[in-house]
């Protein structure tokens, strides 16, 4: 399954080691000079990812083949903007605000881009940019968190193994609570 649409993934996926400056998050953030990350490199970290065609989201063979084959049987829609989402510049920050799961996360750019950045193995940040059409699934247990780009705007699809699945874990709050992290609201 993995291997199946994967046309043109870089057209919508692009991966680099970030800077280490405080700057806005929305920023890209790529070091001097340029680190990128292939798209092979993320799949050895265990992020795997897909294009397709969000313009037939709805009625779309390849998202209902991945959604059956890995058993994703509940989704919702979220925009994120400031037009869109309450409290906005709270939210955004909590976003980014670095947690784990103890599943995977699925996100579905429909509209719009951001930004996942993950840890590798040697704690360094990489930062994942996904537009219009990448659908992107980050394995249990790896560090991450998100931000818009300096667009401001996403409409993403999540997908979920089960609906119980939305949110967090106690043992992920004791994770977070180890590194020094603080959770207001994750997306």
């Amino acid at each position: 399954m993995e291997n199946e649409f994967q046309e043109g993934k870089e057209e919508v996926m692009q991966a680099w080691y970030m800077d280490d400056t405080e700057e806005d998050q929305r920023l890209p953030h790529h070091r001097e000079p340029k680190q990128f990350v292939s798209i092979d490199r993320l799949a050895e970290l265990g992020v795997i990812s897909w294009r397709l065609n969000a313009d037939i989201h709805e009625t779309d063979e390849g998202l209902k083949k991945i959604r059956e084959c890995r058993g994703y049987s509940y989704m919702d829609i979220i925009e994120v903007c400031p037009e869109k989402l309450p409290n906005y510049e709270t939210k955004i920050k909590s976003f980014f605000e670095e947690h784990l799961h103890t599943d995977e996360e699925i996100r579905y750019c429909l509209e719009g881009s951001g930004y996942f950045d993950v840890r590798d193995e040697n704690d360094q940040w990489i930062r994942i940019s996904l537009k219009k059409g990448g659908l992107i699934v980050l394995p249990a247990g790896i560090y991450h968190r998100f931000t818009l780009d300096e667009n401001n705007y996403i409409k993403a699809m999540r997908l979920f193994l089960l609906a119980s699945q939305f949110g967090l874990h106690i043992t992920d709050l004791m994770i977070i609570s180890q590194r020094g992290g603080s959770i207001l609201m994750l997306w």
